[in-house]
């Protein structure tokens, strides 16, 4: 069964910075944009950033713009976010999905991605 699978995250104090993976199980990732999502607490998921198949779109929520980056590996069939300077707001927890396509203008339609993981927890605290 295809999936996706997250790994890296952890606690962390604010300023800090983590850099969490998507690998992909059973599916070839170079097919797929990929999406990060997050879910803090009684709120509800959002998606935070996208990356096109080929690596050359890429997408960002104004509230981690300049502080998070989107990258891919097709050949190690993973994509990454670096996040730096994290602040106690971007606890979370963090999942990946995949889509067909990542368009900037539009950002990130959840109903259109797929496979989703089972997410890895970030926590921004001192």
């Amino acid at each position: 069964q295809a999936r996706l699978v997250e790994s890296g995250g952890g606690l962390v104090q604010p300023g800090g910075s983590l850099r969490i993976s998507c690998v992909a199980s059973r599916l070839t990732l170079e097919y797929y944009a990929i999406g990060w999502f997050r879910q803090a607490p009684g709120k509800e998921r959002e998606g935070i950033s996208c990356i096109s198949s080929d690596g050359g779109s890429t997408y960002y929520i104004e509230s981690v713009k300049g502080r998070f980056t989107i990258s891919r590996d097709n050949a190690k069939n993973t994509v990454y976010l670096q996040m730096n300077s994290l602040k106690p707001e971007d606890t979370a927890v963090y999942s990946c999905a995949a889509a067909a396509i990542c368009v900037p203008k539009v950002g990130i339609r959840s109903h259109e991605y797929d496979y989703f993981g089972q997410g890895t927890q970030v926590t921004v605290s001192s």
